[in-house]
């Protein structure tokens, strides 16, 4: 008789999980219960299959409330009236509306109203007036006339020791100080759960209710099909035609791919295609070729990738750009006869054409039944004690201690204490419904059968649950990413169509694995703005392997990740990679299965062939086991059970205990975060075709990285590329900049968005209103036709934007301020913009000196660009290192002054820090530096700027660095324009 239940998804409100509810409902003796969370429906499906799991009736139901006022409590007799409770709750979200005071007409629902809130003489049939355990005396007194239209409704929101988390959860949702919380705000404090013993008792004056309460729930039935796929069946309209159209895209793209007498290609093809049939996933592949096909149409660059991309059907097609044959993909990896859920395909699209792509999907798929994945944004760590603190008042410098010194004696106080008491009950807790990165539903029933749905800021429906009750109520989704290499990738052919003359073509990668001029660039590092391979970690990764091949590339990829970084197994790759004649196998089964990975697992799909073949498991299991360690899978018991499995099957066959350890051990390490062998591969594609770009048309290339604002550095390494292979950089120029970045021959333009404090409208128009009515010619002229004001001036004078005029900045910005008089009327007519004569005043010569300039860019844009850093230093000390000595160097004390450009903080197994530092030396280049605990300690790195670093060169596999001993900050020359 519980019809009110709210788990801790009624966000910030309730304070219980799933697993706490279903717990405490069976120790109370109930074997029937309503999940009805406030305005949402994003646990009520997991809540039903944890339910059946747990031998209890679960039903489904929402609490509807306008701000904090309760108005009813929807109970849906059936599924039918599940979807009538999120059509409602859709319907308001999607028009930003309150809801209905009065709940609309509903079929298949019962309607729970408050005591007091309505009269019984206005009830509809399906309606009825909930009573709770403190107003029974009131209700017994209070006049009445349909006794049946009155129903037990105890709501449950905490636990009984949590009813001060529940107030500081609401304080947080109403962002005011838990003092200032009004009785409305706050659920009573006995919405707790009581055993259906007492409950009986404190309803016992009044039997009817009881009666009434158990009427309505034997009305009910829920009985949800949680093992049937629910994305769309069909892409034709039936089963048969699906079969053929896939075929025939299919044998088209294989004639494409292999030519016609391919025969091993073939045979993997048709098979592919009998399992695709079987097991019912023919839709998937075509509705995910349909996505790709209105790509291609719109000239729209694109990288599948994802288990689907072992697919030789998904090559076919033209999902991917990935040969399963020629790299040896794992066929079960992709479809097994046991699989019950499609391949999962990741499209990444660029940033700047994922919004067509989305308006494509849900216009072609009908928004009832196409909507983003939901997600859940949880409190963790620092968050909490920021909210905590927040609600009891605390200033910001107080929580600020609280977080970085939390042994701090001034902490030790009531409040703090209460906020750290709370800290670990709160960890983890749902606090926001948010948007999936990148998945999308495409469902045969509509979606609200499943959840209500969202409409956050952009107005594209999302579903209010996340990826995992998704996967367990059966839908596949479709990733479709934003990804800015690929905008690389795209802008830089158009670049080179535009400055060259040349149409580049990148659609068929392979030509450029075996072109020996990228392989040097490959080998030699060179990869500075190309897709996943430019960090410094991944640059260092190809120099110690010297990789120069695509399939070196594709291994580097996945061991790049932390579960095989942190494992050994990188650093064991390599070694063996370089002398693979040295290569001891643990097990013949790593051998056979294993010998072009040296007998380590690189991919996910090795560790299901270790799994099979040398621990037993079969083909499910293992897939769990991958599932696990791509973070896809949250049920641990059934983890523990194939550990048990392994471990078993392992005695069994014979094997030395600390060998199965061993191997375990390997396997587990992986955990969330080793790529499937497909996935590697269209990376490795990626940074190939990126790569190919860099080495024949750098300048292009490096234009396009800086306008699509992506990658592992700031912009002032990437004009340095630029400038390192042979541009001419130059700053914004009123007369030949636009928005962005642009180029003509070798001459670099930076764009006025690198101007931090330009209006964006005005960075806008500038080049707009030049391609109207022709060059600017006069500062008057500038203001007339754009309307800058003195701020937007100044900033376009001092960062030489009028350089073109032969004036020094000085002289025009005193012409500036001359011609923005407040006094002045700057209101002329249109045919008045290009007549202007005004006389200008004279004015002394000014003196300029070139570390102005420098200071000028560095305050504008964040760098400088008409000279580098280093021609700020007061020393002209150089060391008696750089880049290109210091392998030459190794083991000896070396003296560097270089520019720190990027750096990343590691904790050591023991817990203290230390960090990764990447410098450019005075020449440009990169020198790769290691500050350990105790040189970290004595010598912190304190943010971008020039250091004089000394330490030891190392060479690690070719690959020089510098285990710094000391370092500092140069002393620059002090900004002249303070003086």
């Amino acid at each position: 008789m519980l019809l009110n239940l709210h788990s801790y998804y009624s966000l910030r409100y309730g304070t219980m999980s799933l697993t706490e509810l279903i717990e405490h409902i069976r120790t109370n003796g109930y074997d029937t219960a309503v999940l009805t969370d406030i305005n949402n429906s994003s646990a009520t499906l997991d809540f039903i299959r944890l339910c059946t799991d747990a031998g209890i009736r679960g039903l489904a139901g929402m609490e509807f409330r306008n701000d904090n006022q309760l108005l009813y409590v929807g109970i849906a007799k059936n599924e039918m009236g599940f979807k009538e409770l999120n059509d409602l709750m859709t319907f308001a979200n999607r028009y930003k509306s309150a809801l209905p005071a009065i709940a609309p007409e509903f079929k298949n629902v019962f309607v729970i109203y408050p005591f007091g809130s309505i009269s019984e003489t206005n009830l509809k049939d399906n309606e009825y007036i909930g009573i709770r355990p403190h107003e029974v005396n009131k209700f017994i007194v209070a006049p009445k006339k349909y006794l049946e239209r009155y129903i037990i409704l105890q709501p449950v929101s905490f636990k009984r020791q949590d009813f001060q988390l529940h107030k500081q959860l609401r304080a947080i949702d109403n962002n005011i100080l838990i003092s200032q919380l009004e009785q409305m705000q706050v659920a009573r404090e006995d919405e707790v759960f009581m055993s259906l013993t007492e409950l009986n008792k404190t309803y016992s004056p009044v039997p009817k209710l009881i009666e009434n309460t158990q009427h309505l729930l034997s009305e009910c039935n829920f009985n949800f099909d949680f093992k049937t796929s629910k994305n769309r069946k069909t892409f034709t309209g039936n089963r048969y035609d699906d079969k053929q159209l896939l075929y025939k895209y299919a044998m088209d793209g294989f004639g494409r791919r292999y030519g016609a007498d391919d025969k091993r290609a073939k045979e993997r093809v048709l098979k592919e295609l009998d399992i695709i049939d079987n097991l019912n996933f023919s839709s998937y592949f075509l509705i995910t070729d349909d996505i790709c096909r209105y790509a291609r149409s719109r000239d729209f660059h694109y990288v599948g990738r994802g288990s689907g991309a072992n697919s030789i059907v998904a090559y076919c097609l033209g999902i991917t750009d990935v040969c399963p044959i020629e790299l040896n993909l794992y066929f079960e990896r992709f479809l097994n006869p046991k699989r019950k859920s499609p391949p999962d395909f990741d499209i990444d699209f660029s940033w700047r054409d994922r919004d067509e792509m989305y308006a494509y999907i849900f216009n072609r798929y009908q928004s009832e039944h196409t909507a983003l994945m939901g997600a859940m944004g949880t409190f963790r760590d620092r968050s909490i004690i920021r909210e905590l603190g927040k609600v009891y008042g605390l200033p910001k410098s107080e929580i600020d201690r609280l977080i970085q010194e939390p042994d701090n004696m001034l902490n030790k106080n009531e409040v703090t204490h209460t906020i750290l008491s709370v800290y670990n009950q709160m960890a983890d807790f749902p606090n926001q419904r948010t948007i999936h990165a990148s998945g999308v539903l495409i469902s045969d029933n509509p979606l609200t059968c499943y959840s209500a749905l969202d409409y956050p800021p952009k107005g594209l429906p999302t579903v209010q649950f996340d990826m995992y009750v998704a996967e367990d109520i059966g839908f596949e989704k479709f990733d479709i990413l934003s990804q800015r290499g690929i905008g690389h990738i795209k802008d830089c052919r158009e670049l080179i169509r535009i400055n060259k003359g040349v149409t580049i073509d990148t659609s068929t990668p392979k030509r450029f694995f075996t072109d020996p001029i990228i392989a040097e660039q490959l080998r030699s590092a060179n990869t500075v703005g190309c897709f996943y391979i430019e960090s410094p970690a991944m640059r260092q990764l190809i120099s110690k392997l010297r990789c120069d091949n695509y399939l070196t590339l594709v291994a580097a990829s996945s061991i790049i990740r932390p579960g095989v970084a942190s494992s050994g197994m990188m650093q064991a790759y390599i070694e063996r990679h370089l002398n693979p004649e040295k290569v001891e196998y643990i097990h013949p089964a790593f051998k056979e299965q294993l010998e072009d990975t040296y007998g380590i697992m690189v991919y996910q799909e090795d560790v299901m062939k270790i799994g099979h073949h040398f621990g037993g498991l079969d083909l499910a299991e293992a897939d769990v086991l991958r599932r696990m360690m791509s973070g896809k899978y949250r049920n641990v018991n059934h983890l523990a059970e194939i550990e048990d499995r392994y471990h078993s099957n392992c005695r069994e066959k014979g094997y030395p205990e600390h060998i199965a350890k061993e191997v375990w051990r390997q396997m587990q390490s992986f955990a969330g975060y080793s790529f499937n062998k497909a996935h590697s591969a269209s990376f490795a594609v990626e940074s190939y075709q990126s790569l190919f770009l860099k080495t024949y048309y750098p300048l292009e290339f490096m234009v396009s990285v800086l306008n699509n604002y992506g990658g592992f550095y700031s912009r002032e390494v990437y004009i340095n590329e630029a400038r390192k292979a042979g541009g001419n950089i130059c700053l914004p120029c009123v007369n030949k900049s636009v928005y962005d970045t642009s180029i003509e021959g070798n001459d670099i333009y930076l764009g006025f968005d690198c101007l931090l404090n330009l209006e964006n409208k005005l960075a806008q128009l500038i080049s707009e209103e030049r391609k109207r009515n022709g060059d600017y010619s006069s500062l008057e002229n500038f203001h007339l036709r754009t309307g800058a004001g003195l701020e937007q001036m100044i900033i376009l004078i001092r960062s030489g934007a009028f350089r073109f005029l032969g004036a020094g900045k000085k002289e025009l910005l005193w012409e500036a301020h001359l011609l923005l008089n407040k006094n002045r009327n700057t209101h002329l007519q249109v045919g008045q913009l290009f007549s202007t004569n005004a006389e200008k005043p004279q004015l002394p010569v000014f003196v300029t000196d070139e570390l102005e300039n420098l200071y000028d860019e560095i305050e504008l844009m964040g760098f400088p660009v008409s000279g580098s850093i280093f021609d700020l230093a007061k020393s002209d000390y150089r060391g008696n290192a750089d880049a290109k000595t210091l392998a030459s160097s190794n083991g000896k004390i070396v003296r560097v002054v270089a520019h720190l450009v990027a750096s990343k903080t590691v904790r050591t197994k023991n817990g203290s820090l230390m960090k990764f530092g990447t410098f450019i030396d005075h020449n440009g280049d990169f020198i790769d530096t290691v500050h350990f605990t105790q040189s970290l300690q004595k010598s912190p790195l304190r943010g971008k700027g020039l250091y004089l670093i000394e330490g030891k060169a190392t060479v690690d596999y070719d690959c020089p660095a510098i285990e710094v001993h000391r370092c500092a900050m140069m002393p620059i020359k002090p900004d002249p324009r303070s003086v």
